[in-house]
């Protein structure tokens, strides 16, 4: 009986195992998220292994050939215990998957958590780091207004909706 088994990949090789073990004939399943790049002032949306350096692949030990695994490109082995292949549970496989589906996985492409106005808000990066203000509201997509205070009065502040949390 088939069953999931998870493959180790070498560093950052995860997309080329998966279409190098898909050509040899297995099924394959890796796990992907979304998230938020930026790089030279441009934003843009990458996928990302949600397990880095590994993924899934199905077959059954007992029929099928699973050594070739071992050797194909950007694989560095199976999860096993002694010689024998580790599986993976059918009901993880499927809860990652409609997980995945679902896009459950990927980071928060809002830009703000819905903070309440007067709010506590902990500046999490950047200069003002570590600073406890109050939540102010939304300056655009991508920021939020806070309220700090700085040299004693109060200051407002816009940061990236990533740099902050609840206090």
């Amino acid at each position: 009986m088939s069953a999931w088994y998870a493959v180790h990949c070498q560093p950052l090789a995860e997309q080329r195992a998966a279409a190098n073990l898909r050509r040899q004939g297995y099924e394959t399943f890796l796990p992907l998220y979304r998230r938020r790049r930026s790089h030279a002032r441009r934003v843009e949306l990458v996928e990302r292994p949600l397990f880095p350096r590994y993924l899934f692949v199905r077959f059954d030990p007992a029929v099928d050939r699973w050594r070739p695994i071992l050797g194909t490109f950007g694989v560095c082995g199976l999860v096993r215990i002694g010689d024998t292949p580790l599986p993976v549970p059918a009901r993880v496989i499927e809860a990652l998957q409609r997980g995945q589906a679902e896009r459950m996985f990927d980071e928060s492409l809002e830009p703000a958590r819905k903070f309440t106005v007067g709010a506590g808000i902990r500046v999490l990066a950047g200069p003002f780091a570590d600073l406890v203000g109050k939540f102010q509201g939304l300056a655009d997509a991508e920021r939020v207004i806070v309220l700090l205070d700085l040299l004693g009065r109060e200051v407002r502040v816009r940061l990236p909706s990533r740099a902050v949390a609840a206090a």
